[in-house]
């Protein structure tokens, strides 16, 4: 049976030898591939996912929203941020989308010490993976979360989801990556979130010469040093990169292909020789 990561570039992921080794770990007769898939083949690939020789897939940039119209059904979760990053195969055999990067942050910044309730963040990024990140930092109990892009429109469009949903409990505003006063909003804030592309495949950074300090936890999705952590390192700031995130939602999506509860250790273990 095979499972496979969907995306567009894929072959920088080292989810391949982390599912392989917990398949290998569990005694699954499973096979993890990454399979690149420009937006025209998205269509092609996930129809491909209803044969019987499919598992399920993982879904990675750019097509965390793109994928949605051409799945069966979605878990509430993954409804309400509206971005999927798992595929699996429901009771009746249809293709269900699932969330699993929202539990994957929060997991990975309890891991870090990160304590949320009454904190404030700025999350730069409005697309499938900021819309993960939003919402869980929104149900975290922040007194104040800043969505900042270079699309304001986007981001605003972001925020107003958030407002509807239930689970919002912060003070929530959208700023364009050029506000003037985003520097200051970003100097008074206890965490910043990097979730664009930018640092993924080359030295670029969506924030030059970081506004931050001692107080601050910069976290990016990126699971490699990147120029924004090297430049808030340098003054001063904590930092975390998004290896963990991808460790603990990988962790949840092998659950729900499998039903077996995963290896994390292995898997971090199978991360790191990837690495090397």
């Amino acid at each position: 049976m095979n499972i496979i990561l969907i995306g567009d570039p894929v072959a920088h992921s080292r989810s391949p030898a982390m599912q392989n080794a917990a398949f290998a770990y569990l005694g699954l007769d499973l096979t993890f591939a990454a399979v690149h898939t420009p937006l025209a083949d998205l269509p092609m690939r996930v129809a491909a996912l209803r044969g019987s020789d499919y598992l399920g897939a993982n879904v990675t940039l750019p097509h965390k929203q793109a994928v949605i119209p051409l799945l069966d059904a979605l878990e509430p979760e993954a409804e309400r941020i509206g971005a999927v990053n798992v595929i699996y195969k429901g009771a009746g055999g249809g293709l269900v989308g699932a969330n699993t990067d929202a539990p994957g942050m929060l997991e990975d910044l309890r891991e870090a010490g990160m304590a949320l309730a009454g904190g404030s963040a700025v999350l730069l990024g409005a697309s499938g993976a900021a819309r993960a990140a939003a919402f869980a930092l929104a149900s975290a109990g922040l007194s104040r979360l800043t969505i900042a892009n270079r699309s304001l429109g986007r981001a605003a469009d972001l925020v107003a989801t958030l407002r509807e949903s239930a689970a919002a409990q912060s003070e929530i505003q959208a700023v364009a990556l050029d506000d003037p006063a985003l520097p200051a909003i970003i100097a008074a804030a206890d965490l910043l979130i990097n979730a664009t592309s930018l640092g993924w495949h080359a030295d670029e950074t969506p924030l030059p010469d970081p506004p931050v300090s001692a107080r601050t936890l910069v976290y990016d999705m990126v699971y490699r040093e990147t120029r924004l952590l090297r430049e808030a390192s340098a003054r001063g700031a904590r930092t975390r990169d998004g290896a963990g995130m991808l460790v603990h939602q990988g962790a949840l999506a092998l659950t729900r292909w499998t039903g077996r509860a995963a290896p994390i250790e292995i898997m971090w273990a199978a991360f790191r020789a990837a690495g090397t």
